[in-house]
């Protein structure tokens, strides 16, 4: 059984999926910054492999990217980190990233990289399913989870593909349109909770747009396995960046509260 198998194993409460754009604003920091939510509880780490033109991303991760970038952030300096993580927790790691960075470092080579340093799952946030089979291939020779995005506007058969070639858990967009704060959960993103509960039993995470214990407990109540936070995390990293000692007890408390609401709720 998978890192990522063993959250999920007890379908009682809604997981915390934490995310950090790696290298954000520097390796030693980012670093930091993976600890402290671990140290919170998160459940998975998402990793955020930071590029330059990040089409799902909101203003505040396009900051996050752009710092890591200006610092001098490679796949090298990522695969780094995920170690430096690797030797502090067991937690499962998965990279959110974009084609480009895969294709640009080889498909082979950069699976089996990834799961030389410890990454169990990998979101390419702009692939399709239609076009990833040399990339699904890669992660099952590796044993690394591919993870897919479904949001509002796909359709029931394009589901059904994307059930096809996912492992791990599906990420399910909350919102239409890009990363960022928001001030409630929507009824589509629950609308679109039930119908792909239809299709699958593999654990469902509901993300962008969640950053308050209300959204997470309202995912939670709805059947949520998992719930993403990514923009209210890098927004402590962004306001803090001049007091890392302050951001990590802030990602801390942050998570704890977080992970609080989720667990709160219990399911069937």
């Amino acid at each position: 059984m998978s890192r990522i198998d063993r959250v999920f194993e007890t379908r009682g409460t809604t997981a915390f999926i934490g995310f950090a754009v790696a290298g954000d604003p520097d390796e030693a920091t980012s670093l930091r910054i993976a600890k402290a939510l671990i140290d919170g509880g998160t459940d998975i780490l998402e990793l955020g492999v930071p590029f330059s033109d990040p089409v799902a991303d909101g203003p505040m991760i396009q900051r996050a990217d752009d710092r890591a970038l200006a610092a001098g952030t490679t796949p090298d300096t990522i695969f780094r980190i995920v170690k430096g993580v690797r030797a502090y927790s067991d937690v499962p790691i998965v990279f959110l990233t974009y084609y480009n960075i895969v294709h640009k470092r080889g498909i082979e080579r950069f699976y089996r990289e990834a799961r030389e340093a410890g990454v169990d799952g990998i979101l390419v946030a702009d692939m399709p399913v239609e076009e990833s089979e040399e990339v699904t291939e890669a992660a099952a020779r590796h044993g690394i989870d591919p993870i897919f995005l479904i949001t509002q506007t796909t359709g029931d058969d394009r589901i059904g593909k994307i059930v096809k070639k996912s492992r791990g858990y599906l990420y399910l967009v909350s919102v239409l349109g890009v990363t960022g704060v928001r001030d409630q959960v929507s009824t589509g993103a629950i609308d679109l909770l039930h119908r792909v509960r239809r299709h699958t039993d593999l654990p469902l995470a509901l993300g962008f747009g969640i950053s308050t214990p209300e959204h997470a407990k309202t995912c939670a109540a709805a059947g949520a396995d998992g719930v993403i936070v990514g923009s209210a995390i890098v927004d402590i990293v962004e306001r803090n960046l001049d007091n890392p000692g302050a951001m990590e007890q802030r990602l801390r408390n942050y998570v704890m509260r977080m992970k609080q609401a989720t667990g709160s709720t219990r399911r069937p």
